[in-house]
């Protein structure tokens, strides 16, 4: 049974950091596609980051350039989101997902594509 399970999120302070962990249980991460969501309250849910498993890359909304990066264990089958310079407009609840393909489609941002969801981890970026 394919199961994602997430951990790590909490309360930050502006300018700070946390790195949120996506573990994949029942498949490997060579074959699927895993992109990081969040949604805050009263907004839509907004596609992040996403990283191809078959490829070893990744890509990132221009919200998440230059201050997010994803990382992977192999061994543990996570996929890690780095967050750093966190500011109070990155408080949401923050998903992992997954996607069959290896490769992160062109919509990758657009969560109707991902069949697969974890059960979400809080982000509070507050002083």
């Amino acid at each position: 049974q394919l199961q994602l399970v997430e951990s790590g999120g909490g309360l930050v302070q502006p300018g700070g950091s946390l790195r949120l962990s996506c573990a994949a249980k029942g498949f490997t991460l060579d074959y699927y596609a895993i992109a990081w969501f969040r949604q805050a309250p009263g907004k839509e849910r907004e596609g992040v980051s996403c990283f191809s498993g078959s490829k070893g890359s990744s890509t990132y909304a221009d919200s998440a350039k230059g201050r997010f990066t994803i990382s992977t264990d192999n061994v543990k089958n996570t996929v890690y989101l780095i967050m750093n310079s966190l500011k109070p407009e990155d408080a949401a609840v923050y998903y992992c997902a997954a996607d069959p393909p290896g490769s992160c489609r062109n919509d990758w941002y657009a969560p109707e594509e991902y069949d697969y969801w974890g059960q979400g981890t809080q982000v509070t970026v507050s002083s």
